[in-house]
């Protein structure tokens, strides 16, 4: 019983990090919050919403749903070691963030980062985002975890199958259906952005 519930708490983890980054992502305005690969970008400071109680929630909402996979290893030393490296490899992007930010906003980033916490959220001191809710937005950016964290549990699930049976096996439960839905979802929405304007939204 307890084999049979435990990804189902694996999965109800990474679904709080997939949230977070839901309401980061979809009360955000263009030009922040996004995936900056080749330098830092950021049009305006946000400090509204799920910004007035942590300073990177987009990250906080990282380590859930990766914790959340993780966890379904049921090792306590890989989990030690996932928390250890989480931790190592994005302190060093948050401060790398932040030193961009200070630099480009100066006293009201020093304002808002002297009472906002960096990663763990102090929930009393939250206002409203300036904008409404861009669900267009969150479509757009957050198919790929999506679709990621339930084809990796269904990887897992699998695997696991596959090691009692002794052969490649397969039964189509809620998890091949959860992980069909991801992937049905994600192509359809690759669709939409690259070949429609459907997804797009001004300043959004």
């Amino acid at each position: 019983m307890y084999g049979q519930i435990f990804p189902y708490f694996c999965l109800g983890v990474c679904t709080i990090g997939l949230f977070i980054r839901i309401i980061t992502v979809g009360y955000t305005p263009v030009g922040t919050s996004g995936r900056n690969k080749e330098k830092q970008e950021a049009d305006v400071l946000n400090t509204s919403g799920i910004y007035s109680t942590v300073r990177h929630p987009l990250y906080l909402g990282n380590f859930f749903m990766w914790f959340g996979l993780a966890l379904l290893t049921q090792d306590l030393w890989f989990n030690i070691t996932f928390i250890l490296f989480y931790w190592l490899y994005y302190e060093r992007i948050m401060y790398a963030e932040e030193q961009y930010l200070r630099k480009k906003f100066g006293q009201e980033y020093l304002d808002w980062s002297s009472k906002t916490p960096a990663f763990i959220p102090k929930w009393s001191q939250w206002h409203s985002a300036d904008l409404k809710f861009s669900i267009r937005k969150v479509l757009k950016k957050e198919k790929n975890g999506f679709a990621a964290m339930l084809a990796i549990i269904y990887i897992f699930q699998l695997s696991g199958l596959i090691i009692r049976e002794g052969h490649f096996t397969y039964v189509r439960d809620f998890w091949f259906y959860a992980m069909a839905f991801g992937m049905v979802s994600y192509f359809i929405l690759k669709f939409l952005k690259y070949n429609t304007s459907w997804l797009n939204e001004e300043g959004r």
